[in-house]
């Protein structure tokens, strides 16, 4: 596929401060420097989704591809903790919990998100240092 990064690429909602505070953590943890970020909200996310038939994929949900293969909600946050490795792998354990159940607690969340962590008025700068791993 073109124009996507061999690495792993976290889509996530820029004005959410749960997902940037996330974003933020995964970025602390993230020693080998592995993950592309890019919000939800850019242009390079809808084109990127134009190269996998899922382009249904809903906006509303965190997203990651990763092999060439397209993860969402509880899919993605799991993805994303094996691939850091550490004791962050020992989260990928609850894939084991079906998926329509994973999914709906992270609806729940999802839903409440800026009720409960509040809500950004534009989506987040990176430093110049991080610059180099969002997509704009």
């Amino acid at each position: 596929m073109k124009n996507i990064p061999q690495q792993p690429l976290l889509f996530f909602d820029g004005v959410c401060n749960l997902c940037n505070s996330s974003v933020q953590y995964i970025i602390k943890h993230d020693k080998n420097n592995q993950f592309t970020f890019a919000s939800l909200q850019s242009d390079a996310v809808k084109n990127i989704l134009l190269q996998f038939e899922e382009t249904n994929s809903k906006l509303d949900s965190i997203l990651l591809i990763h092999n060439d293969k397209i993860y969402s909600k509880s899919s993605a946050i799991l993805r994303v903790a094996k691939i850091l490795g550490g004791f962050h792998k020992m989260a990928y354990f609850f894939i084991v919990i079906p998926k329509p159940l994973r999914n709906w607690m992270y609806d729940f969340i999802a839903k409440n998100r800026y009720k409960w962590f509040g809500q950004r008025e534009s989506c987040m700068v990176p430093s110049s240092q991080l610059k180099n791993r969002f997509l704009s």
